[in-house]
């Protein structure tokens, strides 16, 4: 490691608590997503409530650690916490809590968010933040610290930033890039030395048998050298388990979030990238969240490349890629196939994310295929069935997706697609598409609202 990045090292060491008198009354400071958000500096700023006043933070997809600045300050006194994409902290914390807000973003143009704080404010709703802090792998011999499987928008937060702190965790492995995906010293403020806690992994959720039903239906649209991009859940994940058992073979990867189906892919064979006509024989992400088995599997490997969101997600680029095969996740579709992915009623549970990124590219690209699933049933708090297709999405819920830019729907009753569809035409698609015992009382409801034809037939 040369001399001088050691001595740039030495000087930009400091205590959390150092870094955290930086931040003044009315400053806006952003942490890093995912398993990048700090915990050592959000405990030193939590720790200076009393004497400070309206600081904005912003995060997205919380992680445990619950944050000090939540847990310290419950009625947002002090601290106004926003997510991008809200998760079941996120959801805890907004409940129990006074100063917890969703912050909607399309996650593809996000790096024109901070760009244009810098460049062009009077674009933005927002204002100019005076702190960014990471949490990172520990600085190479080149003085690099890695962003590891955060890469997202962190570059774009850094620049944007009057002041960058990093968090040095030995845990965080290296993911090899790609773009973006590390900062230098020379352009670091603060440098926190963290006591390595362990990063967050998600608990396995076995999928049920319905996820199967619905697996199924989804591997008729998977053929030979399709690009595949998989959202979270037990589903999607179940799809990389099955393709295992097939003898495709060729696959590529694209995908926003990397999970363990792809690292099960990857090592079985069934996936090299060989025939992706972009970033061929690399699996493309901008972050992650599964189990400790594949954050050791992402460190220094050379099958993967970490790009930026923008890279990753973008619609315009995303629809360059040949065959790419979309597989994403909804909560709620309604007769005009209007989906919602992100909230039940006013509850927010998630968030839009990159989903539109990847509807919209998907069906974009040549040979490609949009795929939102979800179950034509659950059960309410009292154990009664519902629906998940509806006449109108419940009062409060959002619009994750409008009818316009929807493609193919999948239940495990078989899927359908609307593009070129009339709305009388999507009402009998997505009743096929509905649970038995629910199809009469969405013909009656579509009758009401004139989007039902007398000569329409349900098989």
């Amino acid at each position: 490691m040369g001399r001088d990045y050691l001595q740039m090292y030495k000087d930009r060491l400091c205590t959390a608590e150092e870094a955290a008198r930086i931040v003044q009354p009315g400053d806006w400071v952003d942490y890093a997503m995912f398993n990048g958000k700090p915990v050592a500096f959000d405990k030193a700023l939590a720790a200076r409530k009393e004497e400070l006043s309206d600081i904005k933070v912003m995060v997205a997809v919380t992680v445990p650690p619950i944050p000090e600045v939540v847990m310290k300050d419950p009625m947002g006194e002090v601290f106004t916490y926003m997510d991008l994409q809200f998760s079941a902290a996120s959801r805890i914390m907004q409940e129990k809590c006074g100063g917890v807000f969703y912050h909607p973003v399309n996650f593809g143009e996000a790096e024109d968010y901070f760009r244009w704080v810098r460049t062009d404010y009077e674009k933005l709703g927002t204002e100019p933040r005076k702190a960014f802090c990471i949490r990172v792998s520990p600085m190479d011999k080149h003085g690099f610290f890695n962003f590891g499987i955060h890469n997202s928008v962190a570059y774009a937060q850094i620049k944007s930033s009057d002041k960058v702190i990093v968090e040095v965790n030995e845990n965080i492995p290296v993911a090899l890039g790609g773009a973006r995906e590390q900062v230098h010293v020379s352009e670091v403020d603060y440098i926190i030395e963290s006591e390595n806690e362990p990063l967050f992994a998600l608990p396995q959720i076995e999928p049920t048998e319905i996820d199967r039903k619905i697996a199924e239906q989804v591997m008729c649209h998977i053929h030979d050298g399709d690009c595949i991009q998989l959202g979270i859940g037990a589903m999607p994940n179940l799809v990389g388990k099955m393709i295992n058992e097939t003898d495709l073979k060729d696959l590529g990867g694209n995908t926003e979030m990397l999970v363990d189906a792809y690292m099960d892919m990857w090592e079985s064979g069934k996936m090299n990238g060989r025939r992706k006509n972009v970033d061929d024989g690399k699996i493309v992400y901008t972050f992650t969240l599964g189990s400790q088995e594949l954050y050791d599997w992402i460190d220094h490997n050379p099958a993967l490349a970490s790009y930026n969101v923008g890279y990753v997600n973008h619609p315009a680029r995303v629809a360059q890629i040949n065959n790419l095969i979309s597989i994403n996740q909804g909560l709620e579709v309604d007769l005009y196939s209007q989906v919602n992915a992100e909230s039940s009623g006013f509850r927010q549970i998630s968030g839009n994310g990159g989903m539109s990124d990847f509807t919209l590219g998907a069906y974009w690209s040549e040979g490609g295929r949009s795929l939102i699933c979800l179950p034509s049933t659950y059960k309410d708090k009292e154990g009664n069935v519902r629906s998940r297709i509806v006449p109108t999405l419940t009062p409060g819920s959002v619009t994750t997706v409008p009818r316009q830019m929807v493609h193919i729907i999948v239940t495990e009753y078989g899927w359908e697609s609307f593009k070129a569809v009339s709305t009388w035409a999507r009402t009998e698609k997505l009743i096929r598409l509905a649970h038995p015992d629910f199809r009469d009382d969405l013909i009656k409801e579509a009758e009401k609202m004139k989007i039902w034809r007398r000569t329409n037939k349900i098989v």
